[in-house]
């Protein structure tokens, strides 16, 4: 079945000048243009806003979409799964904070009382869900189904202070890193014990931390362009700094 520009707006909810757009970035091109002017839009087009929709209801930029489903090695149906995945992640964090908003409000009524622990619930969920958005394919490619829903569950569970302990690694990581980085030797004392916070903030985040975690990670980081301009912020090149300098640091 083929639709115009007009069927599709009604089918989708889409707007007309969306669409347009779309067609102008070459996201989503129509099928066929009709002898009368009008872009026409098949089954594969249909499918594939669809694709587009869910990514967007997810947080992904157009350009990030247009790099996924471009890709000759995308695949539709892992897509599906992992639209799956982020959906539920995104559905158990609000509800969590839609509990956690009818418990203060319990609380403000004076029908109970609410712990200081209850308060924060619904965060860490919120950090899992933005994740699953950002990384989760490429997390649960490499490290499997199981260690990434471990991993999950266990940033769920975080209370305020660790959130605040990891931020404070982080900036202290970012502080060292950056300053070995100037100094130009993955092998010195700085880089290492840059490593060494590296190591104690993925720990917060992934308990079951392995060496061969630790240079998988810091390899993904030069692979994938997202992870890069996090420490490339630091000075370009300065991911590549630190995967050399992991690859030093857990060395047998």
């Amino acid at each position: 079945m083929e639709y115009s520009v007009n069927a599709l707006t009604k089918l989708s909810g889409v707007t007309a000048r969306t669409l347009r757009y779309y067609d102008e970035i070459g996201l989503l091109e129509p099928a066929r243009i009709a002898q009368s002017g009008y872009r026409m839009y098949g089954p594969c087009q249909v499918d594939k806003l669809q694709q587009i929709l869910f990514y967007r209801e997810l947080g992904f930029p157009l350009k990030d979409i247009k790099s996924l489903m471009d890709d000759p090695d995308f695949d539709e149906l892992r897509a599906f799964e992992d639209h799956l995945h982020a959906l539920e992640a995104k559905r158990n964090r609000l509800d969590t904070l839609i509990a956690n908003v009818n418990k203060s409000i319990s609380s403000l009524r004076g029908d109970s009382r609410m712990t200081d622990k209850e308060k924060f619930q619904g965060f860490g969920e919120k950090l899992v869900a933005e994740n699953e958005a950002l990384y989760g394919a490429e997390a649960r490619e490499r490290y499997g189904d199981g260690e990434v829903d471990a991993a999950n569950k266990h940033i769920s569970g975080m209370t305020r202070q660790q959130f605040e302990a990891s931020e404070e690694l982080r900036l202290q990581l970012e502080s060292m890193l950056k300053q070995a980085f100037e100094q130009g030797d993955p092998a010195s004392e700085l880089a290492q014990q840059a490593c060494r916070l590296h190591k104690q903030w993925l720990c917060v985040f992934y308990p079951k931390y392995t060496k061969a975690y630790h240079k998988g990670l810091v390899e993904m980081y030069v692979m994938d362009d997202r992870f890069r301009a996090n420490y490339d912020k630091l000075g370009e090149g300065c991911t590549e700094f630190l995967r050399d300098a992991v690859d030093i640091f857990c060395a047998d």
